[in-house]
């Protein structure tokens, strides 16, 4: 055995190894160009030259819209867990201790409260990251605290929607998610506030089949994937070729289904431009005071 070679130059080569982070690099899923992270996340999660509009994470879309990156959290209801004992390859209590640890949330929704260009603001983010933001019962309970949150303070109610639909693992219990949360939006109407979705990619199934189409304006992200089926699952029941961009942002704004499509940069305008017109504030009011808001840690998105 060579002891120089074998042993002494892979221990120097160790020692003097640089250590390169796995998220250094974003490769950019429309074009396939290699961006660097740093300037994805100075660009607010976007991929520049592409556009691509990337997933964040809850924390990271309140600081994102909240003015000077500041809010409130408002603490959430407890719901069961598992209530069912469900089990299919795993455990679901094991796979809700897998997504917290992950997530570092105890579940798919985050609320918020603070100041959109001056405008005070609720707002409710469901988060992809955490179970596909799928819905069960403690997102249930969640939008509605939010929504409880927005006719207490008198302010309108933002739900950015990202999910792929009713969390399997509660059966019926999470589809009746969709009447208790609609009933929410009724109460929210009766209070004369308004309720505003930000439709993100993806927002599918119960999601879209509920809350998610109950906003005074719908607004999407450009490119986010918005429906209630999958498209591959309607061409194998239709057995028809789908048209470019089926249920994609742009084609649901021209046959009516989305208001506009917004670009992740101007949101907080729009939002803040929206809930003055619909609670008759002129520009520059900003109506009841909100506290003074600390920072809120902010999760890497990914």
């Amino acid at each position: 055995m060579n002891w120089i070679s074998e042993v002494v130059r892979p221990r120097i080569k160790t020692l003097f190894k640089r250590e390169t982070p796995e998220n250094l690099w974003i490769k950019c899923p429309d074009s396939g160009q290699m961006v660097f992270h740093k300037d994805v996340e100075a660009n607010g999660y976007v991929i520049p030259g592409s556009e691509h509009h990337m997933r964040v994470t809850a924390p990271e879309r309140l600081r994102l819209t909240f003015d000077e990156g500041k809010w409130l959290d408002i603490a959430l209801p407890d719901a069961a867990v598992d209530p069912l004992k469900f089990r299919d390859e795993k455990r679901y209590v094991d796979r809700l201790k897998d997504a917290r640890a992950k997530t570092g949330a105890q579940d798919a929704f985050k609320v918020g409260y603070g100041r959109v260009k001056g405008l005070p603001m609720t707002i409710a983010v469901q988060d992809f990251h955490f179970m596909g933001g799928s819905l069960g019962m403690a997102a249930g309970e969640a939008f509605i605290k939010g929504a409880e949150t927005a006719i207490e303070k008198k302010t309108p109610y933002v739900v950015f929607a990202a999910s792929g639909g009713a969390r399997m693992q509660e059966g019926t219990l999470s589809l009746m998610q969709l009447p208790r949360t609609t009933v929410a939006v009724r109460r929210l109407r009766a209070a004369g506030l308004p309720y505003f979705v930000v439709l993100t990619n993806p927002t599918t199934g119960g999601v879209t089949a509920s809350y998610a189409m109950l906003g005074d304006v719908h607004i999407a992200e450009p490119g986010a994937l918005i429906g209630f089926a999958g498209p591959r699952v309607i061409e194998q029941t239709i057995r028809e070729k789908l048209p470019d961009g089926f249920q994609r942002s742009e084609y649901l704004k021209d046959h009516g289904m989305v208001d506009m499509v917004v670009h992740r940069r101007d949101l907080p305008e729009t939002l803040a431009r929206l809930g003055r017109l619909l609670t008759k504030q002129p520009a520059g009011e900003t109506g009841k005071a909100a506290p003074t808001l600390p920072p809120q840690p902010v999760a890497e998105a990914v």
